[in-house]
């Protein structure tokens, strides 16, 4: 199916982008890397007006440190991002980045228009609640940073306020004794993840955990926190047992829908194996291994 008519334009400036859309309206939309927006409008599951071609705008594609803050803008492309200095540092990042279905899709799909599109199996807005990010925006308004977990309030709906682009995330860099792994179940490269677990995990000596922060995907209209599960480990000595606990805890709060996909039960059942793996990663490389992340495919 072609999609719909609709105006193109091409601003040369954030601020004349901005302006555009917000004359616009509703009915127009940013257009990045197109990778999730060209599929939708093919479809015809939306028909916007207008679509502003951001793909030019200067300085919105870099991975910076800054006062104890990283920061990835917004046109990033997923490969670019898994082959940064950042990813190279945090495996996380580099589980998602890399993972995101495959080459072509990754060369140019961008970090800023996966997180806008709020698909609830998407993988940036995970790993992004898995870090505690912020997501950057700038509008008619001025600037704004939205707490990740407040920034998708809906399936495919956000807290953008028309004309208000995402510019960049950001998300504090993991304290010493800390790491993380991401791990996503996937039909084959090209396809959405079935579900998906991320896990960052500070450790004392011992195996103790002082910190955990576990989130799901794929359960629900958007990314879902495991607090129970994380109460079950905090403050205490890690073993398969305890993680076994915390899997039942995580897959209690998972609402997923039986779809072509897979059953409620299978996907309930399959986020538990996909903690208990993401679990083992993130402890080994809490202990300073280098170990390659790698998703699950059907």
């Amino acid at each position: 199916m072609y999609p719909a008519p609709f105006r193109y334009h091409r601003p040369a400036s954030l601020g004349e982008a901005i302006q555009m859309l917000s004359a616009l309206g509703e009915s127009a939309k940013p257009l990045a890397g197109g990778q999730t927006l060209i599929p939708i409008l093919k479809l015809r599951m939306d028909e916007p007006t207008d679509l502003v071609d951001i793909t030019h705008l200067p300085d919105l594609r870099h991975t910076v440190e800054r006062d104890g803050w990283i920061e990835i803008g917004a046109l990033s492309p997923h490969g670019w991002v898994a082959k940064s200095d950042i990813a190279a540092s945090i495996p996380i990042v580099k589980d998602c980045a890399g993972g995101i279905a495959d080459v072509q899709v990754r060369s140019r799909g961008t970090i800023g228009g996966s997180i806008s599109a709020a698909d609830p199996s998407g993988d940036w807005p995970t790993l992004l609640r898995t870090l505690d990010a912020e997501v950057l925006c700038s509008g008619p308004d001025g600037n704004r940073a939205i707490p990740v977990q407040d920034f998708n309030t809906a399936a495919y709906t956000t807290a953008l306020a028309v004309g208000e682009l995402v510019v960049g995330v950001r998300f504090k860099r993991p304290r010493a004794g800390s790491a993380g792994s991401y791990i996503a179940y996937k039909k084959s490269a090209a396809a959405f993840p079935v579900c998906s677990v991320g896990i960052q995990l500070t450790l004392d000596p011992g195996s103790v955990c002082r910190d955990v922060r576990i989130v799901l995907g794929g359960v629900g209209p958007t990314a879902r926190r495991a607090m129970q599960a994380e109460a079950e480990l905090r403050g205490k000595t890690l073993s398969d047992s305890l993680w076994a606990r915390a899997a039942d805890a995580a897959s209690a709060i998972a609402e997923p829908n039986s779809d072509a996909r897979g059953t409620a039960e299978f996907k309930h059942s399959l986020l538990r194996g996909l903690l208990l793996k993401s679990a083992h990663t993130a402890m080994y490389r809490c202990a300073n291994a280098s170990i390659e992340g790698s998703h699950v495919y059907g």
